[in-house]
C-alpha cells in the first residue's frame, strides 16, 4: 500500500496529536511533508551544509543527492548496476544490508564518509559474513569514492536461520553510525543478531555501542569494564537503530527495538550496561529456543507485554541494578522504534529541542501498529519523557530513519514507500 503523498500531489498538511502537557495547557504543531527522493529501503542520510545529502539503500549502496536535485551513484552491492563503483563482497539479505552513513565533521577539507554495511568472504569471521564500517574518500565532483578502508571489520552478523520470530539470517544489525558533535569521535551501533551471549560479552561485538577514532581504534577515555574491548563505550543492547546527540549537551542518546514489549530511548554512560541479556540458563531463566530468550517465553504465541516484560526484560534492573535506565519505553509495547533525531531551530517551536522518534509499524499478538512519530519531551537528567504524536497518513509504513539538514527540516526514510520525506513546520 502506497502513501497518500505522491509527486503529483506534492505536500500534505500533518498535524500534531493534542496532549495535554498540564491542566489547561494543549500543545499542537502542524507541518507539511513533500516527497524529497524516491529510494528503495531507503535506510539513513546524512547532510553536508549547503543540502547536499548522503543517503543509503539497504539493497543497492550508498548515493548522494545534490543541491539540483541531482543523484550520484556512488558505491554499489555486487550485481548492482549504474554506480561509479561496486563491491562484491557487499550484499542484502533480510535486514542486513548496506545501513549507516556518516560524514566526517572536516568533510570540507578531507571529503571522508564512513558506511557500515554487510559483506561476506572467505575473511569473514562469522561463518564467511560480517558487518563492517568503511571509509572512503569522495571526489570533489561527489560523482566517485575511492580509498576504501574498512576501519572496522569484526562486528557481529548472524549467519543461519533460528527458531525465532524474523528469524532469518542478518537479523539485528544495529547499523546507525554518528560522529559526535562534542568529541568528534565514531559511535557505532550494534545488535545482538539473536545471540544469547553477545550482549553481555567482553570481545564479541554484538549488542554494543562502539566510540573509535577515524581510524577505527577505540577512542581515549573509553571506559568499558575491565576485559572488555577498548572501542566499546556501552554494552547490554538489544538492536539500537538511532543514536543522537542532544544540542546543548551533546550527551548520546540511542533508540532500539524491544523484545514484544519496552522499546527504548536511553542516555549512554560511558562504560554503562544496557541490561538486556538474552541467555537462557541464567537470571532465572530455563534454556529458550536457540539458546536465545529474546522472544520468550511463549514465542511464537500471545501474551501481555507485562508477562514478557518480567520473564526477559529490556533493561534487566534485576540482575543488573546499575543498568543504564530508560527515558522512554513505549509505554511498555514494542513497535519496532527506528531511527531518531532532536529537532534544532525556533520553527519547531515548543518542539525546539525535543526528540523525534521513528517506529517501523510492527503490530503483533494485539499489539497497536506503530507506523509514527514521536516526538519526546526528555528531562533533564534523561530519565523520563512526555510524548507527544506526529500524525501521519495511516497506511504500511516502516519509518527506518530520521535526519535533520543543517537548516533543521527534518527527512523521514520509509521503506514501504520508497520515499525519502522532507518534513518542516509551517
Amino acid at each position: 500500500m502506497k502513501m497518500a503523498i505522491n509527486s503529483k500531489i506534492g505536500a500534505m498538511t500533518l498535524i500534531a496529536a493534542s496532549f495535554v502537557m498540564h491542566a489547561g495547557t494543549v500543545s499542537a504543531v502542524t507541518v507539511k511533508a513533500d516527497n524529497f527522493q524516491q529510494a528503495e529501503s531507503p535506510w539513513d542520510m546524512a547532510f553536508l551544509k549547503d543540502g547536499t545529502m548522503f543517503f543509503t539503500e539497504k539493497c543497492k549502496g550508498l548515493s548522494v543527492r545534490l543541491p539540483s536535485g541531482d543523484v550520484k551513484k556512488l558505491l554499489g552491492v555486487g550485481g548492482s548496476s549504474g554506480f561509479s563503483q561496486t563491491k562484491d563482497d557487499l550484499f542484502c539479505d533480510g535486514q542486513a544490508g548496506v545501513q549507516g552513513v556518516a560524514v566526517d565533521p572536516d568533510f570540507a577539507s578531507n571529503g571522508l564518509v564512513y558506511l557500515y554495511s554487510s559483506s561476506r568472504g572467505s575473511n569473514r569471521t562469522y561463518e564467511g559474513y560480517n558487518n563492517v564500517v568503511m571509509r572512503m574518500k569522495v571526489d570533489s565532483s561527489l560523482s566517485s569514492v575511492s580509498d576504501l578502508v574498512e576501519i572496522i571489520n569484526d562486528l557481529g552478523y548472524k549467519p543461519r536461520k533460528s527458531n525465532h520470530p524474523f528469524g532469518g539470517p542478518g537479523a539485528h544489525n544495529g547499523g546507525r553510525i554518528r560522529f559526535s558533535p562534542a568529541d568528534g569521535f565514531l559511535y557505532v551501533a550494534i545488535g545482538d543478531n539473536h545471540n544469547g551471549a553477545g550482549p553481555q560479552s567482553p570481545t564479541e561485538l554484538r549488542g554494543k555501542i562502539l566510540r573509535v577514532d577515524r581510524d577505527g581504534k577505540a577512542a581515549p577515555g573509553n571506559n568499558p569494564p575491565a576485559g572488555f574491548d577498548k572501542r566499546v563505550y556501552t554494552y547490554g543492547h538489544r538492536n539500537p537503530q538511532g543514536i543522537s546527540f542532544r544540542p546543548g549537551t551533546n550527551e548520546p542518546y540511542v533508540s532500539e527495538n524491544g523484545p514484544w514489549h519496552s522499546d527504548e530511548v536511553t542516555k549512554l554512560e560511558n562504560g554503562g550496561n544496557g541490561g538486556w541479556d538474552p541467555r537462557d540458563n541464567v537470571n532465572g531463566r530455563p534454556a529458550c529456543p536457540d539458546g536465545y530468550c529474546g522472544y520468550s517465553p511463549n514465542q511464537m504465541g500471545a501474551l501481555p507485554p507485562k508477562e514478557r516484560a518480567a520473564f526477559m526484560p529490556m533493561t534487566d534492573l534485576k540482575a543488573y541494578p546499575n543498568a543504564m535506565k530508560p527515558a522512554w519505553n513505549n509505554n511498555g509495547l514494542s513497535q519496532g522504534m527506528c531511527g531518531s533525531v532532536w529537532l534544532v531551530g525556533k520553527q519547531w517551536k515548543e518542539w525546539e529541542g525535543r526528540l523525534a522518534v521513528g517506529y517501523a509499524g510492527i503490530g503483533i499478538h494485539g499489539t497497536p501498529t506503530g507506523n509514527r512519530i514521536d516526538i519526546l519531551d526528555i528531562s533533564k537528567d534523561g530519565k523520563s519523557a512526555k510524548r507527544e504524536e506526529l500524525l501521519w497518513p495511516t497506511f504500511a509504513g516502516r519509518f527506518r530513519h530520521l535526519s535533520l539538514d543543517t537548516n533543521g527540516a527534518l527527512y523521514v526514510a520509509d521503506e514501504a514507500s520508497g520515499m525519502i520525506y522532507k518534513v518542516t513546520p509551517n
